[in-house]
């Protein structure tokens, strides 16, 4: 029986993605401009940041399902400062996303460097909001006893006789 929750399962993905975007929208926006590669590989960027927003959707979402059960031994306000940080998290993920797609667009040279600049600049802030979001959930496990919640429950009824 698999006794490991599925949020912890479902985090890594968009917090190593929010890791790499940086350094793949910067390495990409650098080849483009010394046109090592088409304009289109800016796609990319685009289609990794949506991985990061849905695959950051989809943790948020298994871990409000977990938090009722760890609320019995975790202080509603830890998880409440946890939920918070990963809500500034996707919501800033999905801002980059919007701005990355619109240099995907953008017809005017000028225009589209601004997006991708806006783009590299959010993609590092997004980096950081993941970090505080994942500490702030390592923190929960680590300092609150989260996994408590589940250990308990998964405990063999003794036999009494």
């Amino acid at each position: 029986m698999d006794l490991m929750p599925l949020h912890p399962k479902l985090v890594h993905l968009p917090i190593a993605l929010a890791v790499l975007m940086p350094f793949i929208a910067g390495g990409i926006s650098a080849m483009v401009r010394r046109d090592l590669l088409p304009a289109r590989a800016w796609l990319l960027v685009v289609v990794l940041q949506a991985l990061l927003v849905l695959s950051g959707l989809a943790a948020a979402n298994s871990g409000e399902g977990d938090a009722e059960r760890v609320e019995t031994v975790v202080p509603r306000e830890a998880i409440a400062v946890h939920e918070q940080a990963a809500d500034w998290f996707l919501a800033s993920a999905a801002g980059v996303l919007l701005v990355s797609i619109l240099a995907l667009s953008a017809k005017k040279p000028s225009l589209r460097q601004t997006f991708v600049a806006v783009t590299l600049a959010g993609s590092v802030f997004v980096m950081f909001l993941a970090q505080r979001a994942g500490e702030l959930g390592g923190e929960l496990v680590y300092k609150h006893n989260a996994a408590k919640a589940y250990i308990e429950s998964a405990k063999p009824p003794t036999k009494s006789d």
